[in-house]
């Protein structure tokens, strides 16, 4: 028995990075990521910040750790979701143009 032979084959899809009903699973993933790195830091980071007991101006190290630690991360996260997810839209629109006029320009 053949197998049936569909609109979407694989010679249709070269140079498509991600499959279109994968991506926002691809996306889900990414999220987690962050997400667990979030949790981590503001949970686990600032209970063993604790056990830093040297000092940094007139608060212990752990203050800073604690107050000021979480929210640089939480602002760094917040830049590399932004920097990722302008990334995959720029390569769903090339994939999109490319579908759209396979021919190359120039």
């Amino acid at each position: 028995m053949t197998p049936a032979s569909t609109s979407d084959s694989g010679a249709e899809r070269v140079g498509v990075p991600l499959d279109p009903e994968l991506q926002d699973l691809h996306h889900l993933g990414f999220k987690l990521v962050l997400l667990l790195i979030w949790a981590a830091v503001s949970f686990g980071v600032s209970y063993f910040a604790e056990d830093l007991q040297f000092q940094v101006g007139p608060w212990p190290f752990s203050y800073w750790v604690a107050a000021q630690g979480g929210v640089l991360v939480f602002i760094l996260l917040a830049w590399v979701y932004y920097w990722v997810m302008r990334r995959f839209d720029r390569q769903a629109e090339e994939a999109a143009a490319m579908r759209k006029d396979p021919r190359p320009h120039g």
